[in-house]
């Protein structure tokens, strides 16, 4: 136990540090949320299932039986996915304005609501099991659009897909042969930026923007959040 008069050393100091990437740091900086944006439209897009309609010929096979208690499961994350979305929103925007539609949807609404911007939520289920007609509608709309999009999880994926990626597990199957027990990522990750011109990282530099976490300005790491299993 240290008294009054002990003089702290530099050893002493580092080892109280937080390890990396908190840059050697025994705290983090509080960065509250502000309302930078004023206004902005914002189509929030169910990417779930929701009624047999909604599924593939597969899929009603496969779920012979349990059908309506995978979509009432389906149906139920929908909402809390998309009322997750729109309450971030309402953190983020002063005065936004919202409309939430399902993925067979999104064409027609985004041609009527005139968006700003569109988030997509998340997927529970393989993109085999989805009514083909509305996948392909939606790669029709995903290629041609303009409106910046944001697709979380699934979605990312739906988007990949509609632009000729090949969606395996983790251990290099398709989809189809591992429904289940399948090797997963549920954690945060941290990567290093290698190359700090891509556009995406656009403003990483500016230590006064309020963007980029303390690690990410000073050492070029990104702390990522994984829960997947293709």
């Amino acid at each position: 136990m240290l008294d009054a008069g002990t003089v702290i050393t530099k050893e002493m100091q580092d080892a109280q540090n937080l390890p990396f990437p908190y840059n050697n740091q025994n705290f983090c900086r509080y960065e509250p949320i502000e309302k930078r944006i004023e206004h902005v439209k914002v189509l929030i897009v169910n990417d779930l299932l929701r009624y047999e309609s909604d599924l593939s010929e597969l899929a009603k096979d496969d779920w012979n039986g349990s059908t309506e208690s995978k979509l009432r499961f389906e149906r139920k994350i929908s909402g809390m996915a998309c009322d997750n979305i729109a309450k971030n929103i309402i953190r983020l925007v002063q005065q936004p304005k919202t409309l939430t539609v399902h993925l067979s949807e999104v064409a027609e609404a985004a041609n009527s609501f005139n968006p700003d911007a569109i988030v997509m939520s998340g997927t529970l289920s393989d993109f085999d099991y989805y009514n083909s007609a509305q996948l392909k509608t939606f790669e029709k709309f995903i290629k041609e659009t303009k409106i910046p999009v944001l697709a979380i999880c699934g979605a990312h994926q739906l988007v990949g897909m509609s632009f000729g990626a090949n969606l395996t597990t983790l251990d290099a199957l398709e989809p189809s042969e591992k429904r289940t027990n399948r090797i997963v990522e549920y954690q945060y990750r941290y990567i290093k930026i290698v190359d700090d011109t891509d556009p995406i990282f656009e403003g990483i530099a500016n230590e006064e923007s309020g963007v980029w976490q303390e690690y990410t300005v000073q050492d070029d790491i990104l702390r990522v959040w994984q829960n997947h299993g293709l």
